[in-house]
């Protein structure tokens, strides 16, 4: 396993950008990019973690957006990491499946583990950061440590929980240094 990444896999709505609550982001005029993300990638990336944004993107199948409009959204999220952050995500992987029609779609590791064949990751040593149970879950099935963040973060769920981004931005780099916690 020498020479694998580590990796930071992140869920999408809620935790890069503002949740829509229900439904989905349709547009990137409803995209809105969560300043305590930014902060927090570019703590992850410092510590020597790859990022990956893991999401489940059901809109597309249910004809609320295209996969075009997903992919578009992603290449400006990209882009303004880069060019106004000076960061970047080594990949985005999204599920645009119904709901029981597929084997990537959260709470399915799927996702996860096609992130970690394409790119060398070592499971063990990273973390999904999610705030709904499916994500924890997801991560669990891949053999990573999990993060629930959020009103949704009951104790028990992940390995760790934090109530908000904030609280995730100002901790997560004490957790990573560390090494994490023993599982």
């Amino acid at each position: 396993m020498s020479g694998m990444k580590k990796c930071v896999f992140f869920d999408r709505d809620g935790i890069v950008n503002q949740s829509p609550g229900p439904g989905y982001v349709e547009r990137w005029e409803d995209f809105h990019l969560l300043p305590d993300f930014v902060e927090s990638l570019r703590i992850v990336t410092a510590l020597g973690y790859a990022a990956i944004i893991i999401s489940n993107q059901q809109g597309v199948a249910l004809g609320c957006m295209t996969a075009e409009t997903v992919d578009d959204m992603h290449r400006r999220l990209r882009d303004i990491l880069k060019k106004q952050h000076g960061l970047s995500l080594l990949d985005i992987f999204y599920c645009p499946h119904k709901s029981g029609t597929c084997d990537c779609r959260k709470p399915k590791p799927g996702m996860i583990l096609e992130a970690a064949r394409r790119h060398g990751i070592n499971l063990a040593e990273s973390w999904m950061v999610g705030d709904s149970p499916g994500d924890a879950e997801s991560g669990k099935a891949a053999g990573c440590r999990t993060i629930l963040v959020g009103e949704k973060a009951s104790p028990g769920l992940a390995d760790v929980t934090f109530r908000d981004m904030g609280e995730f931005r100002s901790e997560i780099k004490n957790l990573l240094s560390k090494g994490g916690i023993s599982l």
